[in-house]
């Protein structure tokens, strides 16, 4: 298994605890710390609202967006608490891949039933090494 399947395996483990334990309902920024500090404690580097410039027109915009969680510098997660996903948040997440060269998120909604449908891999000219 390669590395970021690893970091993969292991954000999907903690937000499905994170869900479990907390449910469904909460603010998006409470699932985000949580998550962040459990990712943590489980030895990985995790930045949090990370500003991603972004470039257009040969201008650099500083506040391009913010990824929500991007996980050992190579997985970004996007989180949400919606009761259902829209096809416009795995877009949303393949753009920010694209922006920042990346090649695999994580698209998870903390506002599902249930944890399985909640969570999504977004790929973006991934091949696993």
């Amino acid at each position: 298994m390669s590395k970021i399947e690893k970091i993969a395996a292991t954000v999907v483990d903690t937000a499905f605890h994170i869900h479990r334990d907390l449910g469904p309902g909460l603010l998006e920024t409470v699932y985000e710390v949580v998550l962040e500090k459990m990712l943590r404690e489980r030895g990985l580097s995790v930045e949090r609202q990370k500003p991603v410039p972004i470039q257009y027109a040969g201008l650099t915009f500083d506040e391009g967006f913010r990824a929500d969680l991007v996980v050992e510098g190579c997985l970004v997660v996007e989180l949400k608490s919606v009761e259902k996903l829209a096809p416009v948040h795995g877009k949303q997440l393949l753009t920010y891949l694209r922006l920042m060269d990346l090649s695999l998120g994580l698209l998870v909604n903390f506002g599902s039933a249930t944890f399985k449908e909640g969570v999504r891999r977004i790929v973006n000219n991934y091949e696993e090494l």
